[in-house]
């Protein structure tokens, strides 16, 4: 492993580029690391990235810990994305914890464990920061044309969805006029209902289930109103809507440039989910977009998505292939440094990024 505190700084007149951001996203199913510097039509150019996935969140349902098994997933994958950050010059880095960490009651002891191995604080983001990021990443992506968005990301414990006021001038942020966070994502569904989606009766009875926890938030804001009225687009951000994109496009092998931001009929969604209830586990297993790590987790997303889509009949799917490590990359590469709030720790990484970093 490299000496992390011998790694290069990034400062001004250095013979080093553009600075270098890292964003980790340690989620309840997968590890993920984006490194990029600013540039480029997305506010960023991609340099090096990482994701695996840990399942950290396996039988956390069950025995409200995060297992032996599932931290030294986790672990491995925090050891790997630090290797990959010795590697270059760090301007500014944030590392966030979802759902899983929110939960276990020995999530406090793991995070401590986790930071020692990543080698940079871990900040275990409310929902509603959640939603506010999946949002500052996909605002690109929202049409002018659009004054409402209904912005959904299914992860692997929990489901955000957000409702959105679209920017109407050059520049303006998109607002966050209201969030929900259900405790239903792909990893929990698979652990406590994974085998009604086995049968198309009982797929459907799971839909009915998790619509029926959405329809709370609906009332709130009158959002079914509002897309009879026109001018609303559902958004998501998820494996489970860019799968969906890869079927509905019949892509030999995913790709990201053909997938992130492609606007799908809702027919043609609706297609690609019965193609993917009628493929079976080999069939998924075997799937150029799907593959045996994912296959368990499919059919749960796509449960998820059915009661979205269910709740909310927009006529039209935009899909984004981004997500909480795009957020904060947009956002350190707009403030400077990430808003993390925990300043003045001595960490071993750390040592060796520039000050934006805390």
């Amino acid at each position: 492993m490299a000496t992390m505190s011998h790694l290069p700084t990034c400062r001004p007149g250095s013979a080093f580029a553009a600075p270098v951001h890292a964003a980790i996203d340690l989620g309840t199913n997968n590890c993920r690391l984006l490194l990029a510097a600013p540039g480029g039509p997305e506010g960023f150019r991609v340099l090096d990235s990482f994701s695996r996935i840990v399942r950290l969140g396996e039988g956390l349902g069950r025995t409200g810990s995060l297992t032996t098994s599932a931290v030294d997933r986790a672990l491995g994958a925090l050891s790997a994305c630090r290797d990959k950050l010795a590697r270059r010059p760090i301007y500014a880095a944030r590392a966030v914890a979802t759902e899983a960490c929110r939960r276990a009651a020995n999530g406090a002891d793991f995070l401590r464990r986790a930071e020692s191995a990543l080698g940079l604080p871990i900040e275990v983001i409310s929902p509603r920061e959640e939603a506010v990021l999946a949002m500052e990443s996909c605002a690109p992506l929202m049409a002018q044309a659009d004054r409402r968005i209904l912005l959904f990301d299914i992860g692997g414990g929990s489901t955000e969805v957000a409702w959105i006021r679209t920017p109407r001038e050059p520049g303006e942020q998109p607002s966050l006029l209201g969030y929900v966070s259900v405790p239903v994502g792909v990893v929990t569904v698979a652990e406590q209902a994974g085998a009604l989606c086995d049968s198309r009766q009982g797929f459907a009875a799971l839909v009915e289930e998790i619509a029926s926890r959405l329809e709370p938030f609906n009332a709130v804001h009158c959002i079914r109103q509002e897309m009879r009225a026109g001018g609303v687009s559902l958004m998501g951000t998820s494996g489970t809507v860019t799968t969906l994109a890869g079927i509905a496009l019949d892509l030999p092998r995913y790709s990201r440039p053909l997938v992130d931001g492609q606007v799908l009929g809702i027919d043609a969604a609706d297609a690609a989910l019965n193609r993917l209830l009628a493929l079976g586990r080999e069939g998924m297993a075997a799937h150029p977009c799907i593959g045996p790590e994912r296959m368990d987790f499919v059919l749960p997303g796509c449960a998820i998505y059915a009661a979205i889509r269910r709740t909310w009949p927009a006529p039209r799917l935009t899909v984004c292939d981004r997500g909480l490590r795009e957020g904060m990359l947009l956002r350190m590469m707009r403030h400077g440094r990430p808003p993390t709030g925990r300043r003045g720790r001595d960490w071993p990484l750390a040592r060796g990024i520039s000050a934006a970093t805390h």
